[in-house]
């Protein structure tokens, strides 16, 4: 399904194949020999999403551009089925695989891995040839690599991101407070914009 979101539409490169059940809404540019597998969702949310030539979504992923973070592939590029990847740039050649994680601002440097339910957090750089193992979760830049039972290691960095600050656009609650209603209120009003979307 192809939509036009804010007045843009997807392109698809004549060479590219996009499956009939898979979702490009906005300002997406699928380029030349990628695969888009079924119901995988490109949506570009007021920053565009960008596959470079040879790229491959696989089955369910989520790959979104944000007005602050455009999403951009390089070239030959595999994401892995059931993979979410929001607002981030990935450089040529790298494999993410099923269930990563890439979140706003991230970077991923060229032959990179992302193994299973691996994650990328907000604003993290990972250099060219790195892999996060199996689960295991990178954060910062320069990006430190822990596995996920190293809460507290992940917060000492993860804290200073200010993820709420960044995505949303909010001061991190006090003891007893919650962000919840503030960013249903804004992604909700955000997301709204969808009523206006057509089908080409």
């Amino acid at each position: 399904m192809l939509l036009t979101h804010e007045g843009r539409s997807p392109s698809v490169h004549p060479t590219a194949y996009v499956a009939p059940n898979a979702t490009l809404c906005g300002d997406v540019r699928v380029g030349a020999g990628c695969r888009v597998l079924f119901g995988a969702v490109l949506t570009a949310e007021g920053g565009a999403v960008e596959l470079g030539e040879g790229c491959i979504v696989m089955e369910n992923a989520v790959l979104r551009g944000t007005r602050r973070d455009p999403l951009v592939l390089g070239r030959q590029v595999l994401v892995g089925p059931t993979s979410y990847l929001t607002g981030c740039r990935v450089e040529d050649e790298v494999f993410l695989a099923t269930g990563s994680r890439v979140f706003n601002g991230a970077r991923i440097g060229t032959r990179s891995e992302v193994r299973i339910n691996g994650i990328v957090h907000l604003r993290t750089v990972l250099p060219a040839d790195s892999t996060v193992p199996i689960g295991w979760i990178a954060v910062g830049d320069p990006a430190r690599i822990l596995p996920p039972e190293d809460h507290n290691g992940i917060w000492e960095v993860q804290k200073e991101l200010d993820f709420p600050g960044y995505v949303f656009g909010l001061d991190r609650p006090g003891e007893g407070q919650s962000l919840m209603p503030a960013i249903s209120e804004r992604f909700g009003r955000s997301l709204g914009r969808h009523s206006n979307d057509h089908q080409i």
